[in-house]
Protein backbone atom coordinates (compact mmCIF):
# COMPACT_ATOMS: atom_id res chain seq x y z
CA UNK A 1 0.00 0.00 0.00
CA UNK A 2 0.94 3.66 -0.44
CA UNK A 3 2.67 5.63 -3.06
CA UNK A 4 5.17 5.13 -5.13
CA UNK A 5 7.03 7.47 -7.82
CA UNK A 6 9.86 8.68 -10.38
CA UNK A 7 10.77 12.09 -10.49
CA UNK A 8 13.21 12.64 -13.43
CA UNK A 9 14.25 15.71 -15.73
CA UNK A 10 13.58 15.89 -19.14
CA UNK A 11 16.61 14.29 -20.24
CA UNK A 12 16.10 11.42 -17.44
CA UNK A 13 18.16 12.63 -14.61
CA UNK A 14 16.95 11.95 -11.24
CA UNK A 15 15.15 15.04 -8.79
CA UNK A 16 16.53 14.52 -5.43
CA UNK A 17 14.32 15.37 -2.46
CA UNK A 18 11.28 16.49 -4.65
CA UNK A 19 8.38 16.83 -2.84
CA UNK A 20 5.22 14.98 -3.33
CA UNK A 21 1.72 15.73 -1.84
CA UNK A 22 -1.35 14.29 -2.89
CA UNK A 23 -4.69 15.99 -2.33
CA UNK A 24 -8.45 14.51 -2.57
CA UNK A 25 -11.29 15.60 -4.62
CA UNK A 26 -12.06 18.21 -1.72
CA UNK A 27 -8.62 19.36 -1.69
CA UNK A 28 -7.73 18.39 1.81
CA UNK A 29 -3.87 17.27 1.64
CA UNK A 30 -3.94 13.67 2.76
CA UNK A 31 0.12 12.61 1.71
CA UNK A 32 3.08 14.26 1.81
CA UNK A 33 6.63 13.04 1.27
CA UNK A 34 10.40 13.86 -0.23
CA UNK A 35 11.57 11.89 -3.03
CA UNK A 36 15.40 10.01 -2.09
CA UNK A 37 18.49 10.87 -4.18
CA UNK A 38 17.56 8.75 -6.94
CA UNK A 39 14.34 10.83 -7.60
CA UNK A 40 12.23 8.26 -6.06
CA UNK A 41 9.20 8.48 -3.23
CA UNK A 42 8.16 5.64 -1.33
CA UNK A 43 5.35 6.54 0.81
CA UNK A 44 3.57 3.63 3.13
CA UNK A 45 0.30 5.67 4.12
CA UNK A 46 -2.45 3.75 3.49
CA UNK A 47 -5.17 5.90 1.26
CA UNK A 48 -8.31 5.10 0.50
CA UNK A 49 -9.70 4.23 -2.80
CA UNK A 50 -10.68 6.71 -5.19
CA UNK A 51 -9.31 9.70 -7.33
CA UNK A 52 -6.60 11.70 -6.22
CA UNK A 53 -4.29 15.13 -7.54
CA UNK A 54 -0.39 14.91 -7.13
CA UNK A 55 1.77 17.78 -7.03
CA UNK A 56 5.11 17.64 -7.72
CA UNK A 57 7.36 20.21 -6.68
CA UNK A 58 11.60 21.15 -6.77
CA UNK A 59 13.57 24.45 -6.18
CA UNK A 60 14.42 25.32 -9.91
CA UNK A 61 11.55 23.54 -11.18
CA UNK A 62 8.12 24.25 -12.52
CA UNK A 63 5.66 22.55 -10.88
CA UNK A 64 3.75 19.54 -12.19
CA UNK A 65 0.76 18.33 -11.43
CA UNK A 66 -1.13 14.68 -12.71
CA UNK A 67 -3.95 12.67 -11.09
CA UNK A 68 -3.77 9.21 -9.60
CA UNK A 69 -6.44 6.36 -8.81
CA UNK A 70 -6.32 4.64 -5.43
CA UNK A 71 -6.93 1.23 -5.96
CA UNK A 72 -8.59 -1.04 -3.11
CA UNK A 73 -5.52 -2.22 -2.64
CA UNK A 74 -4.38 1.06 -1.26
CA UNK A 75 -1.69 1.48 -3.51
CA UNK A 76 -1.24 4.85 -6.14
CA UNK A 77 1.00 4.13 -8.80
CA UNK A 78 2.23 7.40 -9.82
CA UNK A 79 5.09 6.08 -12.26
CA UNK A 80 7.75 8.32 -14.10
CA UNK A 81 6.99 12.76 -13.65
CA UNK A 82 9.03 14.77 -15.51
CA UNK A 83 9.61 18.23 -14.23
CA UNK A 84 10.77 21.14 -16.73
CA UNK A 85 13.07 23.52 -15.65
CA UNK A 86 11.71 26.67 -14.15
CA UNK A 87 11.80 29.39 -16.98
CA UNK A 88 12.36 26.46 -19.39
CA UNK A 89 10.44 27.99 -22.54
CA UNK A 90 12.57 30.93 -23.00
CA UNK A 91 16.05 30.51 -24.19
CA UNK A 92 19.16 31.64 -21.87
CA UNK A 93 19.50 35.30 -21.45
CA UNK A 94 21.26 37.38 -24.91
CA UNK A 95 24.18 37.71 -26.00
CA UNK A 96 27.56 34.78 -26.44
CA UNK A 97 28.03 31.28 -25.46
CA UNK A 98 30.45 29.06 -25.54
CA UNK A 99 30.27 25.44 -26.00
CA UNK A 100 32.51 23.25 -23.68
CA UNK A 101 33.34 20.42 -25.01
CA UNK A 102 34.92 18.88 -21.35
CA UNK A 103 31.26 18.95 -20.72
CA UNK A 104 29.66 18.57 -23.53
CA UNK A 105 29.09 14.76 -26.33
CA UNK A 106 28.60 14.55 -30.08
CA UNK A 107 27.33 10.96 -30.12
CA UNK A 108 26.27 9.13 -33.43
CA UNK A 109 24.31 5.77 -33.32
CA UNK A 110 23.97 3.65 -36.65
CA UNK A 111 22.37 0.30 -36.44
CA UNK A 112 24.89 -3.09 -37.18
CA UNK A 113 24.17 -6.27 -38.83
CA UNK A 114 20.42 -5.30 -38.39
CA UNK A 115 20.40 -6.69 -34.86
CA UNK A 116 22.58 -3.96 -32.53
CA UNK A 117 23.69 -0.77 -32.69
CA UNK A 118 26.66 0.72 -33.04
CA UNK A 119 27.92 4.18 -30.50
CA UNK A 120 30.11 6.61 -31.70
CA UNK A 121 31.44 9.49 -30.74
CA UNK A 122 33.42 12.56 -32.22
CA UNK A 123 35.81 13.87 -29.23
CA UNK A 124 37.57 17.06 -30.88
CA UNK A 125 34.99 19.91 -31.15
CA UNK A 126 34.27 23.40 -30.89
CA UNK A 127 31.17 25.71 -31.19
CA UNK A 128 29.74 29.16 -29.97
CA UNK A 129 25.49 29.71 -29.54
CA UNK A 130 24.99 33.38 -29.78
CA UNK A 131 21.14 34.28 -28.55
CA UNK A 132 19.33 37.12 -30.24
CA UNK A 133 18.65 40.04 -28.00
CA UNK A 134 14.89 40.17 -29.55
CA UNK A 135 13.80 38.27 -31.54
CA UNK A 136 15.11 34.61 -30.36
CA UNK A 137 14.46 33.01 -34.36
CA UNK A 138 17.35 34.96 -35.19
CA UNK A 139 19.71 33.25 -32.50
CA UNK A 140 22.62 31.76 -34.32
CA UNK A 141 24.91 28.04 -33.60
CA UNK A 142 28.41 27.11 -35.26
CA UNK A 143 30.15 24.28 -34.60
CA UNK A 144 33.16 22.71 -35.71
CA UNK A 145 33.65 19.20 -35.50
CA UNK A 146 37.15 17.33 -36.37
CA UNK A 147 36.48 14.19 -38.48
CA UNK A 148 39.09 12.23 -37.20
CA UNK A 149 38.09 12.43 -34.24
CA UNK A 150 35.78 9.49 -34.73
CA UNK A 151 35.65 7.05 -31.45
CA UNK A 152 33.84 4.28 -30.90
CA UNK A 153 35.82 1.96 -29.37
CA UNK A 154 37.27 -0.10 -32.03
CA UNK A 155 40.90 1.31 -33.17
CA UNK A 156 40.37 -1.23 -36.49
CA UNK A 157 36.70 0.07 -37.49
CA UNK A 158 37.77 3.52 -36.35
CA UNK A 159 40.73 3.62 -39.13
CA UNK A 160 37.67 2.25 -41.45
CA UNK A 161 35.36 5.52 -40.82
CA UNK A 162 38.42 7.80 -41.09
CA UNK A 163 38.97 6.54 -44.77
CA UNK A 164 37.86 7.16 -48.45
CA UNK A 165 35.17 4.75 -47.71
CA UNK A 166 33.15 6.87 -44.79
CA UNK A 167 34.40 10.26 -43.86
CA UNK A 168 37.43 10.96 -45.83
CA UNK A 169 38.98 12.64 -43.15
CA UNK A 170 42.08 13.77 -45.45
CA UNK A 171 40.00 15.39 -48.00
CA UNK A 172 37.67 16.61 -45.30
CA UNK A 173 38.82 16.81 -42.11
CA UNK A 174 36.09 19.57 -40.92
CA UNK A 175 32.63 18.71 -40.35
CA UNK A 176 30.60 22.04 -39.92
CA UNK A 177 27.07 23.26 -38.85
CA UNK A 178 25.54 27.03 -39.34
CA UNK A 179 22.37 27.54 -38.10
CA UNK A 180 20.28 29.77 -40.47
CA UNK A 181 16.76 30.14 -37.87
CA UNK A 182 14.93 29.15 -35.15
CA UNK A 183 11.40 27.97 -34.39
CA UNK A 184 9.68 27.04 -31.21
CA UNK A 185 8.02 23.40 -31.22
CA UNK A 186 6.42 23.41 -27.64
CA UNK A 187 7.50 23.91 -23.70
CA UNK A 188 11.50 23.61 -23.62
CA UNK A 189 11.47 22.37 -27.43
CA UNK A 190 12.89 24.33 -30.19
CA UNK A 191 13.82 23.61 -34.07
CA UNK A 192 16.87 24.43 -34.86
CA UNK A 193 17.42 25.36 -38.99
CA UNK A 194 20.62 24.93 -40.20
CA UNK A 195 23.58 23.73 -42.59
CA UNK A 196 25.52 21.16 -42.37
CA UNK A 197 28.96 20.24 -44.38
CA UNK A 198 29.90 16.85 -43.90
CA UNK A 199 32.33 14.93 -46.36
CA UNK A 200 32.25 17.40 -48.86
CA UNK A 201 28.85 17.77 -49.21
CA UNK A 202 26.37 20.67 -47.51
CA UNK A 203 22.92 19.94 -47.29
CA UNK A 204 19.55 21.39 -44.84
CA UNK A 205 19.32 19.81 -41.37
CA UNK A 206 17.13 20.42 -38.55
CA UNK A 207 17.70 20.21 -34.74
CA UNK A 208 15.02 19.15 -32.26
CA UNK A 209 16.23 20.83 -29.44
CA UNK A 210 15.74 20.52 -25.92
CA UNK A 211 16.26 23.63 -23.68
CA UNK A 212 17.04 22.22 -20.00
CA UNK A 213 18.04 25.29 -18.22
CA UNK A 214 20.55 27.86 -16.96
CA UNK A 215 22.87 27.91 -13.90
CA UNK A 216 25.31 29.02 -12.20
CA UNK A 217 28.61 26.74 -12.12
CA UNK A 218 31.40 26.07 -9.12
CA UNK A 219 33.79 28.46 -11.44
CA UNK A 220 31.92 31.57 -11.28
CA UNK A 221 30.35 31.26 -14.63
CA UNK A 222 26.61 30.73 -15.93
CA UNK A 223 26.10 27.51 -18.10
CA UNK A 224 23.48 26.50 -20.06
CA UNK A 225 22.52 23.44 -20.92
CA UNK A 226 20.85 21.53 -24.28
CA UNK A 227 19.95 18.37 -26.01
CA UNK A 228 19.51 18.25 -29.39
CA UNK A 229 18.85 15.13 -31.46
CA UNK A 230 18.58 14.35 -35.83
CA UNK A 231 18.93 11.99 -38.40
CA UNK A 232 21.02 11.78 -41.10
CA UNK A 233 21.22 9.47 -44.08
CA UNK A 234 25.07 8.62 -45.14
CA UNK A 235 23.38 9.17 -48.90
CA UNK A 236 22.65 12.28 -48.65
CA UNK A 237 26.28 12.84 -47.79
CA UNK A 238 27.76 10.11 -50.58
CA UNK A 239 28.54 8.00 -48.01
CA UNK A 240 27.27 4.92 -49.99
CA UNK A 241 30.08 2.52 -48.75
CA UNK A 242 28.53 -0.55 -47.28
CA UNK A 243 28.85 -4.90 -47.18
CA UNK A 244 25.67 -6.63 -47.78
CA UNK A 245 25.92 -9.73 -45.63
CA UNK A 246 24.56 -13.04 -47.45
CA UNK A 247 21.32 -12.84 -46.00
CA UNK A 248 20.86 -9.61 -47.55
CA UNK A 249 21.31 -7.52 -45.02
CA UNK A 250 23.48 -4.59 -44.85
CA UNK A 251 26.47 -4.46 -41.92
CA UNK A 252 25.87 -1.08 -41.62
CA UNK A 253 22.82 0.91 -41.53
CA UNK A 254 22.27 3.71 -43.73
CA UNK A 255 20.96 6.07 -41.16
CA UNK A 256 22.65 7.57 -38.57
CA UNK A 257 21.13 9.16 -35.31
CA UNK A 258 22.92 12.02 -33.76
CA UNK A 259 22.90 12.42 -30.18
CA UNK A 260 24.03 15.93 -28.92
CA UNK A 261 24.42 17.17 -25.21
CA UNK A 262 25.64 20.54 -24.98
CA UNK A 263 26.89 22.80 -21.80
CA UNK A 264 27.93 26.52 -22.99
CA UNK A 265 28.82 28.89 -20.78
CA UNK A 266 28.39 32.13 -20.98
CA UNK A 267 30.84 34.46 -22.66
CA UNK A 268 32.81 34.75 -25.70
CA UNK A 269 35.59 32.13 -24.55
CA UNK A 270 36.29 29.44 -21.63
CA UNK A 271 37.40 30.38 -18.58
CA UNK A 272 41.31 29.80 -18.04
CA UNK A 273 42.01 26.34 -16.93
Amino acid sequence: MGLTARIRTRDGWAVSHAVVTVTDMTGTQVLRAEADTEGTVRDTTALAPGAYTVIVTAVGYAPAASSAIVTASGRAEVGTVTLARQGGTELPPPGPWTIDPAHSSVAAVAQHLGISSVHGRFTDFAGTVEIAPDDVTKSRVVAVIRAASIDTGNGMRDTHLRSADFLDTERFPEITYRSTGVTEAGPDRWTVHGELGLHGVVRAVDLDLSYLGTGADPWGGTRAAFRATTELRREDFAMNYNQVLQAGIAAIGTTLRVELDIQAVQGESLPAA
